[in-house]
Formats: C-alpha cells, sequence, structure tokens
C-alpha cells in the first residue's frame, strides 16, 4: 500500500510543475527553483523547461515588437506572427498542463535537450 506520506509529498510536487507551466506567471517560481538548486529531478526539468519556453516566448515576442516599430511596410505583419507566437506560447502550456495531468512526461521535442543544458 502507497505511504500517505509519499502522496502527498507527489501531490504537492505535481502542484508546484502546475503552478510553473501557468503562463508568464509560472516563470518566476520556475526560475527561482532552478537557482536554488533544491528538488528533485523531474522537479528541477520541468522547471528548465518552463524558463526555455518563457525565455523564448519573450525574446520573439521582444524582436517581433521592436520589428514592428522599426519597419512600418511590414509592422501588421509582425505585429500578427508576435500574436501568433504568444498563442502557440499558451497552447502549449496548456498541453503540458494536460500531459501534467495525465502523469505524462513533460518533454517537447528539440527544446526539452536545450533546456537541460541550463544549469
Amino acid at each position: 500500500m502507497n505511504n500517505p506520506d509519499r502522496l502527498k509529498e507527489e501531490n504537492l510536487k505535481r502542484l508546484q510543475m502546475f503552478i510553473y507551466l501557468v503562463p508568464v506567471v509560472g516563470f518566476f517560481p520556475a526560475l527561482w527553483t532552478l537557482y536554488r538548486g533544491k528538488g528533485d529531478r523531474e522537479l528541477l526539468n520541468a522547471s528548465r523547461l518552463t524558463v526555455t519556453l518563457a525565455g523564448g516566448w519573450l525574446l520573439g515576442y521582444l524582436l517581433l515588437g521592436a520589428g514592428a516599430t522599426a519597419f512600418d511596410g511590414i509592422s501588421l505583419q509582425l505585429l500578427i506572427m508576435a500574436s501568433l507566437l504568444t498563442s502557440g506560447y499558451f497552447v502549449v502550456n496548456i498541453v503540458l498542463m494536460v500531459r501534467l495531468w495525465q502523469h505524462k512526461a513533460l518533454r517537447l521535442p528539440g527544446l526539452s535537450q536545450w533546456g537541460d543544458r541550463l544549469p
């Protein structure tokens, strides 16, 4: 039979990972977890993935926004691309939340390997 303390700890860890996957807001607790370096491997991997996703989204959003202000001729296209990037970021986070709910691995092809290089 399962130990109730172990189940409670497992549920707390899953709740923590759900918080990490909240778009934009979850970046900060995930970054804090990486900074402290405390937690098991699964929690640190979820933190790395969250920081990588949020950092990529923010960098892309800022570059597209800067391009839209710099180039008047294609500003509408760049703003549409920024909105698609933001929508994609939110959809990926929701898909990862569903995978976490189903007790599946939080891995994204290519991005997870790149995020594993973070300290």
